[in-house]
């Protein structure tokens, strides 16, 4: 089944996640910059540009989720959404400088393994 998907839909199982994953690294990039939890430091994370980039990603991913799911059955499409396990921390390495462990590339490995067994 996975061979009669075409290239727009394949384009967005694999970039959905590659949104949902860059919108996380924002996530935690506007968190250092939060302060304490108060009504004047949560109106101003809502103008926080960093996190209105996150929220149209998020957005932007959503809407192109949307026209997956009208060309791939749910079971099929919601397992790509694991690789976002895989995404986040390559971002996060890359933009944050966080640490890639053997645990994490093994662990990577299942997610793309389990992939496999189920819609192979």
């Amino acid at each position: 089944m996975l061979s009669n998907f075409s290239l727009g839909t394949w384009i967005g199982l694999v970039g959905t996640p590659v949104l949902i994953a860059t919108g996380q690294v924002l996530f935690k990039m506007t968190s250092a910059t939060a302060g304490e939890l108060s009504i004047r430091n949560v109106f101003a994370l809502l103008l926080n540009p960093v996190l209105l980039a996150a929220l149209v990603l998020y957005g932007l991913g959503t809407i192109i989720w949307i026209y997956v799911l009208k060309a791939v059955p749910l079971t099929i499409a919601y397992s790509f959404m694991g690789l976002t396990f895989c995404f986040v921390p390559l971002l996060a390495q890359a933009f944050l400088g966080e640490a890639l462990t053997l645990r994490y590339a093994i662990g990577a490995i299942f997610i793309i393994a389990g992939m496999l067994a189920i819609n192979g």
